[in-house]
């Protein structure tokens, strides 16, 4: 029996251990049930839902980089009902807290998507996606606006009491600013970061090598990046900070922690190792037994930075 209390807190949503599965790359859980016992993980984040079903962009969706992964997924998803229908009674099988991300392109289709979700038993908190294009003001990145992300914070808030995560963009000055919206229109936490914009060409014809032009990098090359955001973030906002980005294996999982994360998300590495998170949680527990560490979340926030 360990000695070491791997359980950490989200607002109020309590988890087992701080590795929690990133949305998009693990599906509706049922792909990757097959490689890692999804019991023994802190929680499983959905692939983005919107109200309706959407087809996503034209392959290419997906290039390799230099230590990364481009995608332009276009948001593809089964659509809220079918998801109720179909892929909710899976997960009901484990015990492994479910979050449902959440995207769209007006600020009432997140509301409608929170109010439909929010009664299923299954669902124990959002994680809103505000990296989409907001239709009626003219196509720009509801991330990038730190008055609508203020304002779909507010409104979501208004229909659920479950625990309400936002995921924010990296592309912008200075992040903090928009945790510090989430957490005064109520929002319990945030998620740090989402995708780099990048972009790739082929050099022979000429082309973009994504359909979309312009993708979303993930992976290695952003570990530093989403950390210098937790960091900001953590020292800025009191509201918990969940690191995403780049994380390959247990010690960057330590070293988000350190920087302020209270729990983080495996991303990339899904794609590469789907057996990867489930191995993680036992690596962790050896580190705090052999740095005599009782409590994981002691390491929130330990770095002792001079000002």
């Amino acid at each position: 029996m360990s000695k070491v209390d791997l359980s950490v807190n989200i607002g109020p949503l309590k988890l087992r251990n701080p590795v929690m599965l990133a949305s998009g790359t693990v599906g509706y859980g049922t792909e990757i049930s097959e490689f890692t016992d999804l019991n023994t993980i802190g929680a499983i984040v959905t692939k983005s839902l919107s109200l309706k079903p959407r087809k996503g962009n034209p392959p290419q969706r997906i290039v390799e980089t230099p230590s990364g992964m481009l995608n332009a997924i276009g948001l593809a998803n089964v659509g809220v009902e079918a998801f109720i229908k179909e892929k909710i009674p899976f997960l009901k099988n484990y015990d492994v807290p479910l979050i449902c991300n959440i995207a769209a392109s007006t600020i009432e289709e997140y509301v409608e998507c929170t109010k439909i979700l929010t009664g299923e038993e299954t669902i124990k908190a959002f994680e809103i996606n505000v990296s989409c294009p907001n239709v009626k003001e003219g196509g720009l990145q509801f991330g990038n606006d730190v008055k609508a992300v203020g304002k779909v914070t507010e409104m979501v808030r208004a229909v659920t009491d479950k625990p309400l995560i936002i995921k924010l963009s990296p592309n912008v000055s200075y992040i903090w600013e928009f945790a510090d919206a989430v957490k005064k229109e109520g929002g319990d936490a945030v998620s740090a970061i989402n995708t780099v914009v990048g972009s790739a060409f082929d050099i022979y014809t000429k082309k973009p090598k994504l359909f979309n032009v312009n993708g979303g990098l993930s992976g290695p090359a952003i570990k530093p990046v989403a950390i210098a955001k937790v960091l900001e973030i953590s020292r800025k906002v009191d509201i918990p900070v969940i690191g995403i980005g780049g994380i390959m294996n247990w010690k960057d999982v330590i070293e988000f922690m350190i920087a302020g994360a209270s729990a983080v998300q495996i991303g990339t590495l899904n794609f590469i190792d789907p057996t990867a998170a489930g191995k993680m949680v036992g690596e962790l527990e050896q580190y705090c037994e052999q740095m005599n560490i009782k409590r994981i979340s002691e390491l929130t926030a330990s770095y002792d930075i001079e000002e």
